[in-house]
């Protein structure tokens, strides 16, 4: 018998330019008592704008900017949650405000509120066993589908890997388009490059089925309309990168990602590259897996302007390089999702040591 998956979805959302002005009214009737919400809110906000400002504080709530300059650990995650149960106790909520790093560790902070021991015992697929606090996501950037997923993607001590669990998605998420002006173009090159990516490998994986494909094929031609067509950035193209990463978060639901991904897992490790910028640099050597996705993709790098980085395994430590493919090599599910079934004889690990060695 074909065994389906039955998906935890995100809860309730809402989506509209000035959505964010009703977070008072989504959270009031989430508020429990006197237990406050919590704010995790991307330090960049900290430095600049008025969105910390705006954040609708009542009685005990506390806003807590969020360093996510570099990649998210399962360090952060854990003192966060530390601090939170010492200094503040029971909580209403947790609401992310930032881009997927920040939304990441939101997910993440909920679930570590009610489950024992640290999120290092939570990276990987469905060990999650408890729900986590009422939680809600609000995306500044678009592209990398984490308003969406069921995942919060952290590096531990050994590997980068998501708390993939029916558990992880939002309760809520608001969509508000406003919030992605004046995001830098660089920033949100690689951010559409996550979600175009997304796209590309669930399309050419094994584990394709009309749900995924649907969202897929969708988010696809909003990013080559925006990334392609267009000849200048709007709001309307914010707009439509916003759908496409919630779609393109969508596809990898009931699907799975690939070969980029599973590489650039081993360079945020090794490398503490971030994670859009290090799918696009694997996207460059992987022709082999998706021609009509590398084709179209740098038709994209070249009409945005913007340079992706090259030689950045070149003169690695033997040992570091090693790492890289151990981490890449633990993302089973990816590799299925390219290769098949017995994947492990396909890509061995000269064939992936060579792989990284083109970038």
């Amino acid at each position: 018998m074909t065994q389906h998956r039955n998906l935890t979805l995100v809860g309730q959302v809402m989506f509209g330019r000035g959505a964010f002005g009703q977070l008072d009214a989504v959270l009031s009737p989430n508020r429990r008592g006197e237990a406050p919400v919590v704010f995790l809110v991307d330090h960049a906000f900290e430095r600049g704008g008025d969105l910390a400002g705006r954040v609708p504080l009542r009685g005990r709530d506390r806003l807590i900017f969020v360093d996510v300059s570099s990649e998210p650990t399962t360090g952060l995650v854990d003192a966060l949650r530390d601090r939170i149960r010492t200094e503040i106790g029971k909580v209403s909520g947790i609401v992310g405000i930032g881009g997927g790093s920040t939304m990441d560790v939101a997910k993440a902070v909920a679930l570590m509120l009610t489950n024992p021991g640290s999120s290092v015992d939570y990276q990987g697929w469905d060990l999650v066993q408890v729900p986590g606090v009422y939680k809600v996501g609000i995306p500044t950037l678009a592209g990398t589908g984490a308003e969406v997923s069921r995942t919060a993607v952290l590096i531990g001590p050994t590997k980068k890997l998501g708390l993939n669990s029916d558990y992880t998605p939002f309760d809520q998420v608001v969509l508000d388009p406003d919030l992605l002006a004046g995001v830098p173009a660089r920033q949100r090159f690689f951010t559409g490059m996550d979600c175009y990516i997304h796209n590309v490998e669930s399309l050419q994986g094994r584990m394709m089925n009309a749900f995924a494909r649907t969202h897929a094929e969708k988010s696809l031609a909003l990013c080559h309309e925006i990334f392609v067509e267009r000849e200048g950035w709007d709001a309307d193209s914010d707009e439509k990168l916003m759908m496409a990463s919630w779609l393109g978060g969508m596809s990898i639901a009931y699907s799975q990602v690939g070969a980029a991904h599973a590489m650039s897992y081993g360079l945020a490790y090794v490398l503490g590259t971030r994670h859009g910028e290090g799918n696009a640099i694997c996207m460059q050597a992987l022709e082999e897996f998706y021609p009509e996705g590398v084709r179209d993709f740098r038709r994209m790098v070249e009409r945005s302007g913007v340079e992706v980085p090259r030689g950045v395994t070149r003169g690695l430590a033997p040992e570091r390089m090693e790492k890289m493919v151990d981490v890449s090599l633990g993302m089973a599910p990816l590799w299925a999702n390219v290769l098949g079934d017995g994947w492990q004889a396909a890509m061995t690990r000269d064939r992936l040591r060579a792989l990284y060695g083109r970038l």
